[in-house]
């Protein structure tokens, strides 16, 4: 393989290098000096110049996408439930729920408080006083990929713990706990207006 395909291959793996590229905050040579160490190359200049022809090819990339992204949440719908519980059994319910997922051997219930049994046997994890936020996008979300990143990595930078997250067709489920959802809420109606 040549240099420029090693060095495209290894930034290709390295996402946190390629956002850093991307926004340029790399300090160019310091990073080939690390490639060229990892990769076991000679030619430092060569190792340079594949970085920065990358780096500008994923700098047009990531515009483009980026721009297709808020686009489709710029045309999104946020609906919020306060008080919601989740609840995680080995067995299935019969339960009044607003989502419910078969994980196999084990099932997904996101309901109201006061919708959920009192006694149930074969609990493995039960969360009260939640946050639910749905983002309701066009059917437009199926072919954009990216979305669902975006907004995980908005609300994680920002510090909010996503306890539950389901994208499922063009809504995008997110849980959180009552005391993140004021700040989940704020992020994402920034980015949708």
């Amino acid at each position: 393989m040549s240099i420029a395909k090693d060095v495209r291959y290894y930034l290709k793996n390295k996402p946190y290098i390629r956002e850093a590229l991307e926004k340029g905050i790399v300090n160019l040579s310091s990073l080939s000096r690390q490639i060229q160490k990892e990769l076991g190359v000679d030619n430092f200049e060569a190792v340079k110049a594949a970085i920065r022809r990358s780096s500008d090819e994923m700098k047009k990339t990531r515009e483009k996408m980026e721009e297709k992204v808020l686009n489709i949440l710029k045309e999104s719908k946020i609906t919020i439930y306060d008080g919601d519980s989740v609840l995680i059994t080995d067995k299935p319910l019969e339960i009044e729920d607003k989502f419910r997922v078969n994980l196999g051997r084990n099932y997904f219930y996101l309901a109201e408080k006061d919708k959920m049994p009192k006694k149930v046997d074969g609990i493995i994890r039960e969360t009260e006083n939640c946050t639910t936020i749905i983002v309701e996008s066009s059917d437009k979300i199926e072919g954009v990929p990216g979305v669902v990143a975006f907004l995980t990595s908005m609300l994680s930078e920002q510090g909010v713990n996503m306890f539950e997250f389901i994208s499922c067709w063009k809504y995008t489920i997110i849980v959180v706990h009552k005391k993140d959802a004021l700040k989940a809420y704020e992020i994402l109606s920034e980015i949708t207006k």
